[in-house]
């Protein structure tokens, strides 16, 4: 008999909060994540997704509606390993220099970038197309906040450094970077090349602002 699909209302409202349970949730995301380095998002059927996982449609549904919020847990939690290397980054290095801090922000993404480096680009190009413009502000201004409450804790931060458009634009110049470095080629970007573009980018920028200040 095939399971019931939950409805809009419900759908999601499970937490695995079991070790099994969590396993099965992860796999369902990796299987997916798996699928998008072979083909599009379309192309790809919830039934080929239980497959690779190695669960059933009742376990997926137990979870997710649909392939729909299925890549859109997958975006969010992607996306919150990223902004908790940021916010790492305020308490460890707080009373630092600003270019120190600054560089240690883009290490802690460099650093998510190296784990299952080969993912990523099915991330951003999953992002760009399936992601509300909603959902992608609230984020953003998730990264800004994050940016600004770590360039808060330099010890040399003139007294009226404008800390908030610091911040946004070095999210900017960031994401750019790993955003268009990723679907600009087939295969993963040299890391070490990026990290240098990156510190060059925003330390200017933040330097520019500081002389302005």
């Amino acid at each position: 008999m095939k399971p019931r699909t939950p409805s809009t209302a419900t759908a999601g409202r499970r937490r695995p909060l079991q070790s099994r349970a969590r396993q099965t949730f992860q796999a369902l995301q990796d299987a997916f994540v798996r699928l998008l380095l072979e083909r599009s998002y379309a192309e790809i059927t919830v039934r080929e997704i239980v497959l690779v996982a190695g669960t059933g449609l009742g376990s997926f549904y137990e979870y997710f509606s649909g392939k729909e919020d299925l890549a859109k847990v997958c975006l969010h939690l992607r996306s919150k390993s990223l902004l908790l290397g940021i916010r790492g980054v305020t308490g460890s290095h707080s009373g630092q220099p600003l270019m120190q801090i600054a560089e240690a922000v883009i290490e802690s993404q460099l650093q998510a970038h190296r784990e299952r480096a080969d993912e990523w680009g099915a991330h951003y190009l999953l992002e760009r197309h399936y992601s509300t413009s909603e959902a992608y502000r609230k984020m953003f201004e998730r990264f800004v906040d994050a940016w600004a409450a770590a360039i808060e804790q330099a010890v040399d931060l003139p007294p009226d450094y404008p800390v908030r458009d610091a911040a946004r634009v070095s999210q900017c110049i960031l994401y750019g970077l790993f955003n268009h470095s990723y679907l600009a080629a087939d295969a993963p970007p040299d890391l070490d090349l990026l990290r240098q573009r990156a510190n060059t980018a925003i330390s200017g920028y933040l330097n520019a602002l500081r002389c302005a200040a």
